[in-house]
């Protein structure tokens, strides 16, 4: 969704400093989701004065946020044209993990989005402690690639549970055999005190989707994340769908099949043991693989036309009925593993979901992969750790340079990994 302009209800019956702080922050998230744009385009889109839209990017130019250049080929003199503003991802730059259950990605993304530079490594323990300091490791070593830049503001992270907000406690996360794990706190003294924001993966899949790639000007849409287990993010009317203590979404532990086999919340027949990734192993008569192998046996599946895997399509479809029937989305999303099964078995999963749902929510709703791919999450837990500073440009900046620099922070920590 667009940002939205200085009318909104924020800045209305605000101070003239709330003011100018949620239209500095506008311009920014409009350079930050869109990329390069004029200062003609930036006042059109915001409804203010040529004067004040100068004062505002001026402003971020200070800061280190923004660049301003005049347009390839331009000339100077009168009527020269506007100004270009680009973000500066060269400078200003977050952190983002992805947690998985057999592996972690670090990145480093600069303002506006772009990944800049990555590392991975199996993960060969579990625990908590244990992954927090890989975490910080693999931090250490993206932080020595070229593209790093001096103002690292935060790390945003994803994992595949049920997240507390306030404090990024991992209250429950089955596949990966943590309970009210303080996971936040954890990676927040590994990593020197720098900011950490901790999410589930399927919130930040549908984040990222919907500021950047398929859910862009839609306001009903649903986000499946379809790894080992199956988690769902929801942005319904426009806005997300977290619940009362943000755990919403845990769309996975919806009772598909009260036969079957048990999950590992406890409970037995949820959609996920029907569609998770020991369910896709077992279709293709596969034992324990890895994330990665299990993919590259998906897509000989599909390009030998295999039917191997249609009890899972029918499964993916039945549930997505259900969620259909009680969401009634405009578009749903398919992510993770599911995005490989999804377009090869696209009319199996339509036709069990037509079958299943009502015909007046099922005919609205589309079914897509994300536009992200494989980078839906990733980019999810770094707009995470965007938000303070799109929400206060100036006071984020501030405080941030008052830290010690990223560099001298990294040096300290443990040597350097090389990632696998």
């Amino acid at each position: 969704m667009p940002p939205k302009s200085r009318t909104s209800a924020a800045a209305k019956g605000g101070t003239q400093e709330d003011v100018r702080r949620h239209n500095l922050g506008t311009v920014l998230q409009h350079l930050h989701l869109a990329g390069p744009l004029t200062r003609a385009e930036l006042t059109a889109r915001m409804g203010l004065n040529r004067s004040t839209i100068a004062a505002l990017v001026s402003e971020l130019v200070v800061l280190g946020a923004v660049r301003e250049e005049r347009p390839a080929g331009s000339q100077t003199g009168a009527g020269r044209p506007s100004l270009v503003v680009r973000p500066a991802d060269d400078h200003l730059q977050v952190l983002a993990a992805d947690v998985g259950v057999d592996r972690v990605v670090v990145a480093l993304v600069g303002l506006g989005g772009r990944v800049v530079a990555r590392r991975r490594r199996r993960l060969t323990s579990g625990s908590p402690a244990s992954v927090a300091s890989l975490i910080r490791r693999l931090v250490d070593a993206v932080l020595t690639d070229p593209a790093a830049g001096e103002h690292i503001l935060g790390l945003g992270v994803s994992v595949p549970g049920v997240i507390r907000h306030s404090d990024g406690c991992v209250r429950f996360a089955p596949n990966l055999g943590w309970v009210d794990a303080p996971f936040g706190d954890l990676l927040a003294q590994q990593l020197g005190g720098m900011p950490v924001s901790v999410g589930n993966d399927a919130d930040l899949g549908i984040l990222a989707e919907h500021r950047r790639g398929a859910a862009r000007g839609y306001d009903d849409v649903v986000f499946i994340a379809g790894e080992v287990g199956v988690g769902g993010g929801l942005i319904v009317g426009g806005a997300p769908l977290v619940g009362a203590g943000g755990y919403a979404g845990e769309l996975g532990h919806v009772l598909v099949h009260p036969q079957g086999r048990p999950c590992r919340c406890g409970a037995r027949g949820c959609w996920e043991t029907e569609i998770g990734g020991p369910a896709i192993a077992r279709a293709l008569g596969l034992g324990s693989v890895t994330t990665e192998d299990l993919v590259e046996a998906m897509r000989r599946a599909a390009a030998e036309g295999s039917t191997a895997l249609d009890g899972v399509a029918h499964h993916v479809g039945l549930g997505l009925a259900t969620i259909v029937n009680i969401i009634n989305p405009r578009l749903v999303i398919i992510g993770g593993l599911l995005r490989e099964l999804f377009p090869s078995n696209a009319a199996a999963v339509r036709a069990s979901l037509d079958a299943a749902a009502l015909t007046a929510t099922a005919e609205q709703v589309s079914l897509v992969t994300p536009e992200l791919g494989g980078d839906a999450v990733l980019v999810g837990a770094s707009e995470l750790a965007w938000q303070d500073v799109l929400d206060d440009p100036a006071g984020t900046l501030r405080r941030n340079r008052r830290l010690a620099p990223t560099r001298t922070m990294s040096a300290t920590m443990s040597a350097t990994v090389t990632a696998s």
